[in-house]
């Protein structure tokens, strides 16, 4: 009995297996059909949905570069700004650099006993001064001098020798009293 409660039930699955399968069958047909179709919507519609992406992704690109442009400009203006306050802070550093370093040269020429150009200067000076007065005491006396380079040195010996000496001490006197009125 059992052999036989066994082979109706081995009939009736054999019967729903077959069932399963043919409606599994039927369902996949019907899956390849609506791909199908969808691929024939896509390929209508295709064209369309592309020149719609490609105006969209026009407008998107215009944004974006108008966006990087503004953010490239502010970023330029930042980077601007910080090295004009840089320049700054540098070249204040530089001349108190600069000033540090004249000073420590000047005080160590000072020390060597290296005159300056400002001392150089004066000096100068101060002989075209004692020059002219001397200038103006031969004159006042007399006695003419040659311009340098034409037969020797500071003034022509057109005086007779006693006249010299009798100016020499007279001379003395008055370069002196030049000289101090030239130092006031």
């Amino acid at each position: 009995m059992l052999k036989k409660a066994k082979a109706a039930m081995g009939a009736k699955t054999a019967g729903q297996a077959q069932g399963l399968s043919k409606s599994v069958l039927a369902s996949s047909h019907q899956i390849w059909l609506a791909g199908l179709g969808a691929f024939s919507k896509a390929q209508e519609g295709g064209a369309k949905v592309f020149d719609t992406l490609v105006k969209q992704g026009e407008v998107l690109e215009a944004r974006t570069r108008k966006a990087a442009a503004e953010t490239a400009d502010a970023a330029r203006g930042a980077a601007m700004s910080k090295a004009k306050e840089m320049q700054a802070m540098a070249g204040g550093t530089w001349d108190k650099l600069e000033q540090v370093f004249e000073d420590r040269v000047s005080r160590a020429l000072g020390k060597l006993g290296v005159h300056t150009s400002a001392d150089v200067e004066r000096l100068s000076a101060r002989v075209n001064e004692l020059s002219e007065a001397v200038n103006a005491l031969l004159k006042a006396q007399g006695i003419q001098r040659k311009p340098p380079g034409k037969g020797g040195r500071g003034a022509a010996k057109t005086a007779s020798a006693s006249t010299a000496a009798k100016a020499a001490p007279a001379a003395s006197g008055t370069v002196k009293k030049a000289a101090k009125s030239a130092e006031k």
